[in-house]
């Protein structure tokens, strides 16, 4: 097979850190926050106006709260499970590598016995089986399997537990209904491109009054704690920071919900992760020796698409990928560590649709060269 003439003009298919918005320059940083105190009245500001731009792109109700925390969205999420499950029975869903981990959290560091309901990779566990007078922690998005829910209509307005979504490959590509979810985590460095290493944390009314009604029976570290003296510590959701956040960072947040806003927000964000997605399905339609780990397209992520290779052995999606990132045509396409071998390719809003067409004439390539077929 010839060598493609056309190239992916930014080879950037990675599912986390993702590929910067298209146009991104350094130089457009806002820089006036650098070596600045976060606790000054630049820092508290600029902190406060990414809060305020996370809830306009994405359309959060004012009866949530939003904070920005430490260690990425596995920090959020760990915050939202430390400080909240204990209080009921608990139900974890997992269908693919961090979920799983959320269980082994809750199991061996929590031990609080959680009910678990699982589903192999590419598939969705049942949701019907959830039960409603729990505490029910899941991913929305299979980031390492490219499964995610296709609504949140399985969740009762009637619930008695709370609903802890880890969103953190949905969110700016795929929508929330907010009367459904209690606590949403996600971090930056997916969906928008940002850099790593901050979380953000957003808490409904029913997260808040158990936050201020229940003391967990294990200790909680500075950097998990939500409350004071029983009371939530309502700072943290205007830009006061647990710890000290890279002010650098936060600039190039405040960047890409600029941009997302400008092209028009979630709706246009999420068009433009379908188009890719979609793109993406057009090639693996046509392509005998590749298809979908997740076989139901409509719990199909929009974002994390997840490849299989069926008849070929594992290593060869890692030739594959080793060759692509040689030839300066995709990086980081190589399958999750802990998924079936395959290829995952990012399809979030970030990323252009004229890329991934241009990327499956060098898959096709690639796997020829690899292959010999």
């Amino acid at each position: 097979m010839n060598r493609p003439d056309a190239r992916p003009i930014r080879a950037h298919f990675s599912s986390g850190p993702c590929a910067k918005r298209h146009g991104w320059s350094a130089g457009a940083l806002a820089t006036e926050s650098l070596g600045r105190s976060h606790r000054s009245k630049i820092g508290k500001a600029r902190l406060k106006l990414a809060i305020d731009l996370t809830r306009e792109v994405l359309q959060v109700p004012a009866t949530h709260r939003i904070a920005i925390v430490p260690a990425s969205d596995t920090g959020a999420y760990e915050m939202a499970m430390w400080s909240l499950l204990g209080a009921r029975p608990v139900t974890m869903l997992a269908w693919e590598s961090f979920g799983e981990g959320w269980v082994t959290d809750a199991l061996k560091q929590l031990k609080i016995d959680p009910e678990v309901i699982t589903a192999p990779y590419g598939e969705l566990p049942d949701l019907t089986r959830v039960q409603q007078s729990h505490d029910v922690c899941f991913t929305s998005n299979g980031t390492t399997s490219g499964v995610r829910i296709p609504n949140y209509d399985w969740i009762r307005d009637d619930r008695e537990g709370l609903m802890l979504a880890d969103a953190t490959s949905a969110v700016f590509a795929q929508g929330v209904d907010w009367t459904k979810v209690d606590v949403l985590t996600f971090s930056w460095q997916k969906a928008l491109g940002g850099e790593g290493g901050h979380g953000v944390l957003i808490l409904g009314p029913r997260a808040v009054e158990r936050l201020e009604s229940y003391v967990p029976a294990w200790p909680l570290p500075k950097i998990f704690r939500l409350t004071s003296k029983g009371k939530l510590i309502e700072g943290l959701f205007s830009g006061e920071t647990i710890n000290t956040p890279s002010m650098l960072a936060v600039e190039d947040y405040i960047d890409a919900l600029e941009w997302a806003r400008s092209i028009g927000g979630l709706v246009e964000m999420s068009a433009r992760a379908d188009a890719n997605a979609q793109a993406l399905d057009r090639w693996v339609q046509k392509t005998p020796w590749i298809a979908h780990l997740a076989g139901d397209s409509h719990t199909r992520s929009n974002t994390s698409v997840c490849l299989t290779l069926p008849d070929a052995s594992p290593d060869v999606p890692k030739q594959i990928a080793a060759l692509l990132e040689k030839e300066g045509v995709a990086f980081d396409i190589g399958g999750y560590r802990d998924a079936p071998p395959g290829l995952r390719i990012w399809c979030g809003s970030t990323v252009d649709t004229s890329d991934i067409e241009a990327l499956g004439p060098w898959l096709d390539w690639a796997h020829s060269e690899v292959t010999g077929a």
